[in-house]
């Protein structure tokens, strides 16, 4: 992997991540439609961005490929599902007062991510970075203890992201092109649901002009960070990746406390804390690392020479 790739992939999942932070105050201009409302939205607007997309960006090629993949395919069905699920539980937690949670289980996500590679991916951690995982783990505990139950709606986001990426990052496509064969998966559930189950709130032909163009920025708001984690996924180490999603949580945090006002203890603030210092150790252990590589292939570029 160049140093090139790596920055760019860098770059990529500080973009998604931060976007994934801001997107709650987007679903907070839906609280009139119904989350499976707004899951619909996203789906057909998404189709809609993605083909044009695929055309003007020629990747036509690729979908055809991955089409007649029949291994390729089975696993983006898979993924699809995944996300639409993610997707609809994020909807609902955000709009029924549960921002505090998603972050919660946008916390616990990168830990998951490190362990899912190194479980399947063989990826291993040096000591400070394991100490940097430790102190995560520590302060995502103290905020499972503050819940008094098991949080279900921060674990089923972990679990159902974690393991998306994850097949993301094994199956042979594109980030666009996989994203595409995703959405078009979807495609024939969300227009089947609008046709016969969806609530007056998805009548466009009724809607005042703000409202449907809220509802089509859905499609906005759900590719541009999908295609930034992706095409990241591709270009670093998942369990790098897995720590770069502290952004998004980080974000929702301080929107839930300070912009919504959700309850906010003295056990959030103790784990606020913990995440970012484990944060800090592990990046500035991987701009080490980076920095030694690259000497190290410098020099040995050196002596070829």
């Amino acid at each position: 992997m160049s140093d090139k790739s790596a920055r760019t992939g860098i770059l990529l999942a500080i973009a998604a991540y931060s976007m994934w932070g801001f997107a709650p105050m987007y679903f907070k201009l839906l609280l009139s439609v119904p989350a499976p409302d707004i899951l619909l939205h996203r789906i057909v607007w998404s189709m809609l961005i993605l083909v044009v997309l695929v055309l003007v960006l020629g990747q036509f090629a690729k979908v055809k490929k991955a089409l007649l993949t029949p291994k390729v395919m089975k696993i983006l069905l898979i993924s699809g599902v995944l996300l639409a699920g993610n997707w609809l539980l994020f909807i609902w937690a955000i709009n029924n007062d549960h921002l505090l949670d998603a972050s919660l289980g946008y916390y616990i996500n990168p830990l998951l991510n490190v362990a899912l590679g190194r479980i399947f991916l063989g990826e291993r951690l040096r000591r400070l970075q394991k100490i940097a995982v430790g102190m995560a783990l520590f302060g995502v505990g103290i905020m499972v203890v503050s819940f008094g139950q098991v949080p279900w709606i921060a674990l089923a986001l972990a679990g159902s992201f974690g393991v998306y990426g994850l097949l993301r990052k094994q199956v042979d496509v594109d980030s666009m092109p996989g994203l595409f064969l995703e959405t078009l998966l979807m495609m024939p559930v969300a227009i089947a649901y609008w046709v016969w189950f969806a609530s007056p709130a998805s009548n466009m032909l009724e809607n005042d002009w703000t409202l449907n163009l809220t509802l089509i920025c859905a499609g906005i708001v759900t590719t541009a960070p999908l295609l930034c984690f992706t095409g990241a996924a591709r270009r670093i180490m998942y369990s790098t990746l897995g720590f770069f999603q502290y952004i998004g949580p980080s974000i929702m945090f301080v929107l839930a406390v300070f912009l919504y006002h959700e309850p906010l203890h003295q056990e959030r603030l103790l784990t606020f804390a913990l995440v970012w210092t484990g944060l800090a150790l592990f990046s500035f252990d991987s701009y080490r690392h980076f920095q030694r590589n690259r000497k190290a292939r410098k020099a040995a570029m050196a002596a070829g020479a």
